[in-house]
Formats: structure tokens, sequence, C-alpha cells
């Protein structure tokens, strides 16, 4: 089942998760090639909860990644993984402080924002899912401006693309998908711009991967 360190890593990955497309940043903008093996988590009731993916991750979550002889799970702990074995270009900063404020943009979106809105519990709220999502992610953006206010230059923290902003993006695209009003959350919505602009954040995107659907393919 797992890859030699000489084998091209796998990436157990669903177009539209947010989590997944971290991941596929990190890749992208280290330039490591990657195979992808989909996970559809709406088909056939959801294939992440098959025996056979769940030898691959307990969780039954993507995304997963099989590297360097090791499958691991948590799109942060991948990043980091990624981070420490393939340093350049860098994802954390290497002034101390810059470093706390990054991971705790990443860890404000990954921990307070995300998993509020996150399939599984969406599922749970019946008819009131988007009302629901779109409180959570409100809530979770006015708080994440008022930092950003702080932090941001032309990115999450100061003018080099970091962990924080690996996490911005995919929460920015459920926002839209969600209908929230991106009015109040100028910051926000800037640096988005900003990063959807560079070449690692396009080819990651979920209207460009192997399992996006015909009619929202970009």
């Amino acid at each position: 089942m797992l890859t030699m360190a000489s084998e091209k890593p796998i990436l157990y990955s669903y177009f539209r998760s947010s989590c997944s497309w971290r991941v596929r940043i990190a890749l992208a903008l280290k330039g490591i090639a990657y195979d992808v093996v989909p996970v559809n988590l709406l088909k056939d009731g959801g294939q992440q909860f098959s025996a056979e993916f769940k030898a691959v991750n307990p969780m039954q979550q993507v995304p997963a990644l099989k590297i360097d002889g090791i499958t691991l799970s948590q799109s942060l702990a991948i990043i980091h993984y990624l981070e420490d074995t393939c340093p350049n270009p860098r994802l954390l900063p290497q002034d101390l402080k810059k470093r706390a404020q990054v991971r705790m943009i990443a860890d404000h979106i990954v921990s307070g924002i995300q998993p509020l809105q996150n399939l599984s519990i969406l599922k749970q709220m019946g008819e009131k899912k988007m009302e629901w999502a779109r409180n959570c992610i409100a809530s979770g953006f006015q708080a994440l401006e008022q930092t950003l206010q702080h932090t941001a230059g032309r990115y999450c923290v100061g003018d080099e693309v970091s962990m924080a902003d690996l996490c911005l993006v995919p929460q920015v695209f459920n926002a839209e998908r969600f209908k929230v009003d991106m009015g109040p959350y100028p910051t926000i919505t800037r640096i988005n711009k900003a990063l959807l602009e560079l070449e690692a954040f396009k080819v990651s995107h979920p209207s460009l991967q192997p399992d996006t659907p015909a009619e929202l393919r970009a």
C-alpha cells in the first residue's frame, strides 16, 4: 500500500474540498509532482466511508497523502511535513513573531471557521445549512479581517506567501459558494485576489482538478 521514497506522492483529494486545496497549493508552490486519487465525498453515500479509504485514513476525511513511505492526513500536518522536507520556497517566515502570526491565522481558519461549515456538519443542519454556513463564515471573517489589518502586507502576513494564505483562499471560495457578502471584508478580498493571480493557486483550483465535473470546469 505504501509508496516508496522514489515514487511520486499520492494525494487522496476531492476537487471542492478546501482542506485538499490547501495541500494542492503547497505541492504546487514547492514544485512536487504527485498523482491524484479522487475521493468523491457525495457519490455512493460518500466514498470516504469505504473500507478501502478507511484503511488509508481512519478519520475518513480528505486529504491524505502517501509520501516517502508514510501516509499523512490533516492538511496542516501534511503542509508542515512538506515544509520540513522541502523548505523552498518557505511557507513559514524566519522571523519568529511573523511565524507565530502565520500559525495563528492558519489555525483561525482551519479550527475556527472551516470545521463549522464542513460537509458532515451541514448534513445535520437540514434546510438551515446555507444560513448556518453563512453565519459561521461571517462570524469568523469578522475576526479575521480585524487580525489581517494588523498583519497583512500584500498577503496575510507581510509580502511573502505563507501557510496562512494557503488556508485563506479555499475559505474565501467556500464563502462565495455559500453566498457570504464579502463587502465587510476588504482586506480578505484584496489578499484573496492577489493570491489567485499566482500560478500555484491557479493550477490547484477546484475548477481544474481531474475529478472536477464537466459543468464546473474552468
